[in-house]
């Protein structure tokens, strides 16, 4: 099975540093060479990334960097700014850069009011006639702020990142189930399968992951859902290889079509690639 990574970090510190790597267990070079190396065998032919350092002063110049290193990191998701004033200048700059397939702006780790300004949201809006993609990046708690936005924008095409991050580990997802489902009725987001191995109790299986992935599936449907590794932020937490294992476990019970649409076509058309 052909897969798109759609949510590769790219590490390269002799470029750029992040301060949140201590705190991820993962500060060290994380080039696209060593990536493939791993990659290439589980059948993962390319790759969009993912911008790593949230908001900071190197945005673009990491995009271009990265967009530069591996033939086969087809393309990019950068960090951007809906929340400032110069947004308009920031997006016309990456519309400029074709291989930029869309953008994001983190809000895990922001007050929930943040996307709900009209400054925001009028920002987001001006993605869609440059055919851009939002990311959007929320603590499962942010769900029904996530559907707010969506619903505000809904020429915007948004990408759910890491399932809405479930509390898998907590052993009680119900509000989160709740939450998604409710987020993904609105026709224009789609739910990405993946970041979810973060959540889960060390020694996990692809038991407890299934039940956040099939939720997922038949909340959004196979027509709007895409893979990603979140690699490397997986990597303390079972690693490329297991998770791409699990993915193509829990879902082997389905058509050869389905599986399609998850790990590449769905991926191709979302992101235009």
């Amino acid at each position: 099975m052909r897969i798109v990574d759609t949510h590769l970090h790219l590490i390269y510190l002799d470029h750029f540093t992040y301060e949140w790597l201590d705190s991820a267990g993962i500060n060290k070079q994380w080039d696209a060479p060593s990536y493939f190396a791993e990659a290439e065998g589980l059948g993962i032919e390319a790759a969009l990334h993912m911008e790593c350092g949230g908001i900071n002063p190197v945005a673009e110049d990491e995009t271009d960097f990265v967009l530069s290193v591996h033939p086969k990191v087809i393309g990019a998701i950068a960090v951007a700014t809906p929340d400032t004033a110069d947004f308009a200048g920031q997006l016309d700059r990456f519309a400029g850069m074709p291989r930029v397939h869309g953008i994001r702006r983190l809000l895990q780790s922001d007050p929930d009011d943040l996307s709900r300004s009209e400054t925001f949201r009028a920002n987001v809006r001006r993605l869609a006639q440059h055919k851009l993609n939002f990311d959007i990046c929320v603590r499962p708690s942010q769900l029904p702020v996530a559907r707010e936005l969506a619903a505000a924008c809904p020429d915007v095409q948004f990408v759910l990142d890491h399932c809405g991050n479930p509390p898998i580990a907590s052993g009680d997802i119900s509000q989160w189930r709740r939450d998604l489902a409710a987020l993904a009725e609105l026709p224009n987001v789609v739910g990405k399968v993946s970041g979810i191995v973060n959540h889960a109790k060390p020694g996990w299986t692809s038991s407890d992951l299934r039940p956040p992935v099939e939720h997922v599936i038949e909340s959004f449907g196979w027509d709007r859902v895409v893979w990603g590794s979140d690699r490397p932020v997986l990597a303390p937490h079972g690693g490329l290889t297991r998770w791409v294992e699990a993915a193509k476990e829990i879902v082997s019970g389905t058509s050869a079509d389905e599986q399609a649409k998850l790990f590449h076509r769905n991926a191709e058309r979302v992101y235009r690639l």
